[in-house]
Formats: structure tokens, C-alpha cells, sequence
């Protein structure tokens, strides 16, 4: 049985599944039944100087049946005392010193802030620190989440800051509301990070209701901007993980966030560069128990694949992710439709002759009857037929490799060097 043991920046955890900051780690007792189901680690809920919380605070989006495909939230750090917060973590360790605790950190950009509340966390016994530089809502109004995580200058100097007191791994969770995430993961590894988490929740209204006109969700009839996740963030965050993994100069080991509900997205992440996953609304729609599915999916696809440690899937994908320049023009993909398994909805044809290219068309099989085919040679082989078609099986996209590979990049040093 292949182990799911990681080190992740020094911390080892048991399995790479954590908890993610936030309302499933609010309290000590919410934790401890975590760590009970399987967890390996958990992020305690930011701590900082106690805020007040308003109601109501969550919306989801529904989404072609699913619920929850979205999920929106207004709620703040910790609405608790400090030394409430201290004192759980500590009891929790106590009762669980094989499980990770990290704890995330949130205060004014200052030098002294810093230094108090590190010692303060440290002295209780946890595994790691997170900073919080991405919260984008509540916080970020009084300079602090994402309005620090949003100027790399600020993300290196408060780095430096935790670094100069802390005894335990920094970990640095990093804003997606920003051009260019790599440009703060680089400040943060300047500072002195440890590793880097990502991503934070996307800045974002959930809706407005139609028959009152209060936004989603409002408090008193009126509303703000919040934070965006669950599984419809996913591929913004994975792809984010993967801009952060390829680039040397940043090379620290990643917490991969964002839509993770399941072992295979665990994997994903992983194979993109993530060394663990954190996952939040998940556990927020299906309870705690959902990690014994991801222990075991995990697990059994490691030896399926004949992989001893789940170590052996960081990083394996990074180098297949590149530039748009860097792609072989010349590589040709075109459509087959299998009648086989054809339901005749039509679909493709729609799809293809209103929004993409005109190369499906109609024929009379041999039975007399009006079937559907692709003209191979206008067919650009942009997979939309095969995304829209609802029957399984009934669209193949084929490969028809060039024997002579040419990226757009290759083309115009071409071009240059013989002043084409």
C-alpha cells in the first residue's frame, strides 16, 4: 500500500489532506473531530485581534443541478479571544501530537504586531504559521488580507518580520485578486517564506434577488463584496499553483487551495506542484467524513500506478505546463463522431455550424437514416463538439501528430535569423 506520508517545508503530516483556514476550524472541538475522521493536518481559523462577525454571511451557487458549485462568504477572522483560541490549539495538540497544526496569523502590517502574536502562537505548540494576505473582503478595508497580499513589497517586509521571531515553519498564502500571483509568491520566497498556499478566495458579488434587489447575501438589506470558492474556482487555482511550481526563482514547496473536493483533485494539484491540499468548502458541504473517500481514492490510485509514496506525484505535470508560444503549431486534432453511440440530439451540429467552424454535416447512413459526420479537413479540432455532446462515447477527439514540430516561438527565431 503505497504511504501517503508528506514533508511539507519540514512539517510532516500523515496524509497531504488539511483543513484550510476557516469556519471548519473556528474551535478546538471542530478540529479535534477533524483530526478524529482522518484529517492529517488543519489550519486554525485566523487568529488575530477578535473581530465582529455580521449575519448573515454565506450564499452557493447552484449550478445545472449541482449545489454549491460556488460558494461566497462575508465572514471575517476569528470572532473569539485570543486566548480562548491559544488555549484549544494547545489542548488539541496535546490530544493529537501526531496531527498538524498550523496557525494562521492576520494583523496590522507592523514589526511589533508581528513579533507579539508569533511568540504568543509558537509558545502553544503548533507545527507552522500561515500568514494571511489573502483575505479580500472585511480585512482588506482596514489594510490588512489582500490589501497587504496584493504589494509584493508588503508581503516581503511582513515575511521578513515573522521570520525574525518565529521558530517554525512560515508559510505565506498568497491573494488570487492580483495580475500576477508570481510576482508576491516571489516577494514572499525574498522574505524569507518557508513554503507558499494558494490560493486565497476571489474577490466577488454572488448575486442579486430579483424580487427585493438585495444582493446575496445581504445583511439589513444591504451587502458587500466577498470571498469566491468551491469547486467552480478550481481551474483558477490550479493553474495558479502551476505559474507558481515552474518558476525557479520562487522554489518553495506549495499548499495548493481552491476547489478541492475529491481525491482526484488532490491529485491534480499535486501533479501541478502542490506538496498537500488544503480543502474548506467541501468539508463545509459534506462534513469531515469526506477524507476517508480521499484516503482511500488516493491510495488505491498510487497503486494503480505502481508509486510507493505520494511524494512521487509533486511536480510531475509542471513541465508539460508552458507558454502559448512554446506549442506545436503543426500538431493536428480532429473529431469522430462513433454512430455507435450517437443519440442523434443534434448538438454537435448546433454547436459547430453557429460558434465554431461548419465542418459537421448531415449524411444518409446505409439504413436511410440521417446521421451526422465531420469533414476531417476543415475540422480544427477544437473540442467543442465533444464538450457539448451529452452521450458518452460519442465524440473522439484523434490525434494526427505532425511528423515536423514547429512552436510559434521556434517560427519567429526562424523568421529573425533569415529576416523573414
Amino acid at each position: 500500500m503505497a504511504n501517503l506520508q508528506i514533508d511539507f517545508a519540514g512539517i510532516k503530516s500523515k496524509n497531504p489532506f488539511w483543513l484550510a483556514s476557516g469556519p471548519p476550524t473556528n474551535t478546538g472541538y471542530q478540529v479535534q473531530r477533524a483530526f478524529e475522521a482522518g484529517w492529517g493536518g488543519a489550519v486554525w481559523k485566523t487568529l488575530g485581534d477578535p473581530v465582529i462577525n455580521v449575519t448573515s454571511r454565506f450564499s452557493g451557487l447552484n449550478y445545472g443541478g449541482q449545489r454549491v458549485a460556488g460558494f461566497n462568504n462575508i465572514e471575517l477572522i476569528t470572532d473569539r479571544p485570543l486566548e480562548v483560541n491559544l488555549r484549544e490549539i494547545n489542548e488539541t495538540k496535546k490530544k493529537f501530537p501526531d496531527h498538524v497544526i498550523i496557525a494562521s496569523l492576520m494583523v496590522e502590517p507592523k514589526q511589533e504586531k508581528w513579533h507579539e502574536i508569533v511568540k504568543r502562537v509558537e509558545d502553544v505548540g503548533v507545527d507552522g504559521l500561515e500568514l494571511n494576505f489573502g483575505c479580500p473582503h472585511g480585512m482588506a478595508e482596514r489594510g490588512m488580507g489582500s490589501a497587504s497580499g496584493q504589494v509584493p513589497e508588503l508581503v516581503e517586509k511582513q515575511t521578513y518580520w515573522v521570520k525574525e521571531a518565529a521558530e517554525t515553519p512560515v508559510i505565506v498564502k498568497l491573494t488570487p485578486n492580483i495580475t500576477d500571483i508570481t510576482a508576491t509568491a516571489y516577494a514572499a520566497s525574498q522574505g524569507g517564506a518557508d513554503a507558499i498556499s494558494l490560493i486565497n478566495t476571489i474577490n466577488s458579488l454572488m448575486g442579486v434577488d430579483l424580487d427585493t434587489w438585495h444582493t446575496i447575501p445581504n445583511v439589513a438589506g444591504k451587502g458587500t463584496h466577498g470571498g469566491y470558492c468551491g469547486p467552480a474556482v478550481k481551474p483558477i487555482a490550479l493553474s495558479m499553483v502551476g505559474e507558481c511550481a515552474k518558476q525557479p526563482d520562487i522554489n518553495l514547496p506549495i499548499s495548493g487551495i481552491g476547489g478541492i473536493e475529491n481525491w482526484r483533485d488532490a491529485a491534480e494539484f499535486m501533479l501541478m506542484g502542490a506538496t498537500g491540499v488544503q480543502v474548506c468548502t467541501a468539508a463545509m458541504h459534506h462534513g469531515f467524513r469526506i477524507v476517508e473517500d480521499m484516503i482511500d481514492g488516493l491510495t488505491n490510485y498510487l497503486d494503480e500506478k505502481g508509486l510507493d509514496s505520494v511524494m512521487d506525484l509533486v511536480g510531475q505535470s509542471v513541465s508539460k505546463y508552458m507558454s502559448w508560444g512554446d506549442l506545436d503549431l503543426n500538431h493536428k486534432v480532429v473529431a469522430l463522431i462513433n454512430q455507435d453511440y450517437c443519440i442523434h440530439c443534434n448538438k454537435c451540429h448546433i454547436a459547430c455550424e453557429d460558434t465554431a467552424h461548419q465542418c459537421i454535416e448531415f449524411f444518409t447512413d446505409a439504413n436511410g437514416r440521417r446521421s451526422l459526420k465531420v469533414r476531417e479537413e476543415d475540422c480544427v479540432g477544437c473540442n467543442l463538439c465533444s464538450i457539448v455532446c451529452p452521450a458518452e462515447g460519442a465524440i473522439d477527439m484523434i490525434d494526427k501528430p505532425s511528423d515536423i514540430s514547429m512552436t510559434w516561438n521556434e517560427r519567429q527565431r526562424l523568421l529573425h535569423t533569415f529576416g523573414g
